[in-house]
């Protein structure tokens, strides 16, 4: 039976029932692959990341991956992205020349190669690899936050969490309506038909270090999108802490019972 969305712009939900300002569920796991130095698992709606963490280790030559290599001074950072070929509805099977995956390496190592303490490892390479189980929007923030949590696992020492998430307009570009209003945490469905930006911030703070924005936009709509996304950056920086915090206190019960 279709669902029945005829009293949604009455009640001002979204079609899976969200507000304006709701984020999707968020389930998170941590230290999930003994063999890796860090992992993590994260779900954003139905989106679905695998992260694993390699290194600090010596130096090697850089693959396909996507990187960025400082002198030897510092730690360089390397992002390996893989889709499996189920991950989407179109079972398209990306290969390692994909421009969309490319990007996503590089955006995603650039963001890391400024937050992490690369200094305290000179002439090593810190790999970490993303595996996009399931998409249904906010790839990016949703790969961000996995790795976020992956490095902490690993014990490499950062700044702050870098902390992701999408916001949208309700209008497209084209209908130029003044009375438009943002939208946080955008699903698969919401982004083929609306403009949105992706925003990454450090910590609680409303310091941007990612901002990607791909759909065309009114240009008096990208301050109130950016509010909202900052706002849901703190949001998620809280559920992201509470993951760390409960795993920590499971790693310190486990050692004090020994």
């Amino acid at each position: 039976m279709p669902l029945d969305t005829s009293t949604y712009t009455l009640a001002l939900l979204r079609l899976d029932g969200r507000r304006w300002n709701e984020l999707r569920r968020i389930h998170a796991q941590i230290s999930i692959q003994a063999a890796a130095d860090g992992s993590s698992y994260l779900e954003m709606g139905n989106t679905k990341i695998l992260c694993t963490v390699a290194g600090p280790a010596e130096e090697r030559r850089r693959g396909a991956g996507g990187g960025v290599t400082s002198s030897d001074e510092k730690a360089s950072v390397v992002v390996e992205v893989s889709v499996a070929g189920f991950s989407g509805v179109d079972r398209k099977r990306r290969g390692r020349g994909d421009k969309r995956t490319a990007e996503l390496q590089s955006t995603i190592a650039s963001a890391f190669s400024t937050t992490l303490f690369t200094n305290l490892y000179p002439r090593s390479t810190i790999t970490v690899s993303l595996h996009i189980l399931a998409q249904d929007g906010s790839l990016l923030a949703a790969c961000l936050n996995a790795a976020t949590l992956a490095l902490i696992d690993a014990g490499i020492p950062m700044a702050d969490y870098i902390v992701a998430c999408t916001a949208g307009s309700t209008s497209a570009y084209s209908s130029n309506d003044g009375n438009a209003d943002p939208l946080l945490d955008l699903n698969g469905m919401e982004e083929q038909e609306l403009p949105f930006l992706t925003v990454g911030t450090v910590g609680a703070t409303e310091k941007v270090s990612v901002l990607v924005m791909e759909t065309r936009v009114q240009i008096g709509r990208v301050e109130g999108m950016l509010a909202v996304g900052v706002d849901g950056c703190k949001q998620v920086r809280e559920i992201l802490d509470g993951v760390v915090r409960r795993q920590g206190k499971i790693t310190l019960g486990s050692r004090v019972s020994q």
